[in-house]
């Protein structure tokens, strides 16, 4: 069956994209490296043969090769001690000096000392700098802060991050003044302008003008438009500060509506709306670094984002959502151990703490530890007894673990704690649906599927789930190409979709249209074996048997369900019964002529 499946009510990708390795050295450095290997072993020396089976190169060059391997799968620890024993042999190596403090910097730990002798062969090197600015912040060398980054160029990060954290290391000496017109025209450019306007009002705040505070929060909130949990928890602590608490509930409240994760928060950040987000300088320059990570992940360099991370947690250890976007760096790399291990490190108290904690017991059920995953989910709706999301969590893990009636019931619970359903729980019947029809209750599927589009008559995926199935069943078929229509219309290119109307039309009996329309979804899906199988069967029914059968052994070698195997081994032997005639019915005409010239 060809259903497409929208996230969770968890908010969970079904894949995330990998981040950007540690860019591997020039191979011109194997020969730097290669001074400080020994000799290679030959014939009759007494030594195992040097061949591809058991070659282990040693000194500076097997080092810098297992550095290279292990910065390729973003292990950064072993990257940093394997980098950092090739360069004790070969010191004097600038690039494998820079690739041993980056891997250093990436795996949390100090390298302080590295960047200092980075800073010796390359004066302006951004990374470096910026190691050396948080070490004496984190002393109070404000002063000496503000000397190196007046002398770090605006280029690059470097315009982003150079006045931020100059403008923080003045608020350090005391000098808010010059903070603001360090950063005041900046709030009137183009680039980065909510994020100038964000720090402006933050130093605004701290220095006690609340009007000039609240001109620059404005225009942040403008700018960003509202996008930011961290802006919304910055903006809502002045407005609470300001006399106006409904109004920071608000903001809060809103943003929330959107995420799970967000949602188990809302409450702990609600209950202390007057504490400061960023108290002094250095907590400043931490909100500086995170805000270039936040941007940088956007981009998909997370790379960058995770170093610049790394430095922010050296100002503010306990920084919550440094912490949160971290571990979610390095489960987007499938490292699930290190972020697990990131997340145990939010504190219980942390307003953040339950966040962490629903993104745990994911990364435990990553870790095929399910078991432990579902009590740690069971405990923390025991502490948070009116919230749906841990058990709406839960339901998406068994789900993806084809425990559909456990599944079931666990969204039961979620859904026990709703209240009235609004427009935004519809994702949580969406997925009970589904979790009933695997299941083989199709009643109840049904009615959660109406009921999700009750609450959301325009979502895509219900309206294709829902058709589709009733295609399969042979019900409601004129009803189910109107939806089918429907969520192609808002899906054009999803292959899936697409498929969805092209078999509903093979189902009616218009089988040249629905060869139009599956060509077109094996275009947009060519290595999916339902879609390739859908359109064997339309070249079948339009007499073009050679192309049905080559479809058909496609679909084969492009993994199907195992009990579709047989269905389509015997379609290769036998062909199709003759199919039967077009229904006679005025289909419309997208679904009666070529799709549309948008799709294509």
């Amino acid at each position: 069956m060809r259903r497409t499946e929208a996230a969770g009510p968890g908010g969970q990708p079904g894949s995330r994209r990998r981040m950007r390795r540690l860019a591997i050295l020039p191979l011109a450095l194997l020969a730097a490296c290669a001074s400080g290997a020994p000799a290679a072993p030959g014939p009759g020396d007494g030594t195992t043969p040097r061949t591809a089976g058991n070659f282990r190169p040693t000194g500076a060059f097997g080092a810098y090769l297992a550095g290279r391997f292990a910065a390729s799968e973003m292990d950064t620890a072993v990257a940093a001690e394997q980098f950092g024993r090739a360069l004790a042999a070969d010191p004097n190596n600038p690039e494998l000096l820079q690739r041993a403090f980056l891997a250093t910097l990436a795996d949390g730990r100090d390298a302080t000392a590295l960047a200092r002798r980075v800073l010796q062969h390359d004066p302006q090197a951004l990374l470096a700098t910026l190691d050396i600015v948080v070490e004496e912040a984190k002393s109070g060398r404000f002063d000496r802060a503000e000397s190196r980054l007046r002398a770090l160029p605006r280029q690059g990060a470097g315009q982003f991050l150079q006045p931020l954290l100059l403008a923080w290391s003045q608020v350090g000496r005391n000098q808010p003044e010059a903070a603001l017109a360090t950063l005041r025209p900046l709030t009137e450019g183009v680039r980065f302008r909510g994020t100038f306007a964000l720090h402006a009002g933050l130093i605004a705040d701290l220095a006690g003008r609340p009007a000039e505070a609240d001109r620059f929060f404005r225009l942040a909130l403008a700018e960003a438009g509202g996008q930011s949990l961290r802006l919304v928890e910055i903006l809502a602590g002045f407005e609470a500060r300001q006399g106006r608490a409904d109004q920071a509930r608000w903001l809060l409240a809103q943003f929330s509506a959107g995420s799970d994760d967000v949602a188990m928060v809302e409450a702990a950040l609600a209950a202390d709306l007057s504490r400061r987000t960023v108290r002094d300088a250095r907590e400043g320059m931490a909100e500086a670094l995170l805000g270039l990570a936040g941007a940088l992940r956007q981009q998909e360099a997370s790379e960058f984002a995770l170093l610049l991370l790394r430095l922010a947690l050296e100002l503010r250890p306990e920084f919550g959502p440094a912490t949160i976007m971290l571990a979610d760096l390095l489960e987007g790399d499938r490292r699930y151990e290190q972020a697990s291990a990131v997340l145990a490190t939010v504190r219980p108290d942390s307003p953040y703490a339950a966040m962490a904690q629903l993104r745990a017991a994911v990364l435990l059920d990553r870790l095929d530890r399910t078991a432990e995953a579902l009590a740690a989910l069971e405990n923390l709706a025991s502490a948070h007894p009116n919230r749906p999301e841990p058990y709406a969590r839960m339901g998406d893990i068994l789900r993806a673990r084809s425990r559909f009636a456990e599944a079931a019931r666990a969204y039961d619970r979620a859904i026990a704690r709703l209240g009235p359903p609004e427009r935004r729980h519809w994702t949580l019947y969406y997925a009970r649906g589904i979790a009933h029809e695997r299941a083989k209750d199709w009643p109840q599927a049904e009615r959660d599927f109406l009921t999700a589009l009750d609450l959301s008559p325009d979502q895509p995926y219900v309206l294709n789930y829902l058709g589709y199935s009733w295609v399969e069943q042979g019900r409601e078929l004129e009803r189910a190409r109107a939806m089918i229509e429907r969520a192609v219309e808002l899906r054009p290119n999803d292959g899936h979709i697409v498929d969805s109307l092209g078999w509903v039309l093979f189902k009616l009996g218009d089988h040249r249209a629905a060869v139009r329309w599956l060509e077109r979804a094996v275009e947009l899906e060519p290595r999916d074996a339902v879609i390739n199988d859908h359109l064997g069967d339309a070249y079948w029914a339009v007499g073009r048997h050679a192309e049905a059968r080559f479809q058909w052994r496609r679909a084969l070698t492009l993994g199907p369900e195992p009990a579709e195997i047989p269905k389509i081994e015997a379609k290769l032997r036998d062909g199709l019964p003759v199919p039967p005639a077009a229904v006679a019915v005025a289909p419309p005409a997208a679904a009666s002529g070529e799709p549309p010239a948008a799709t294509r």
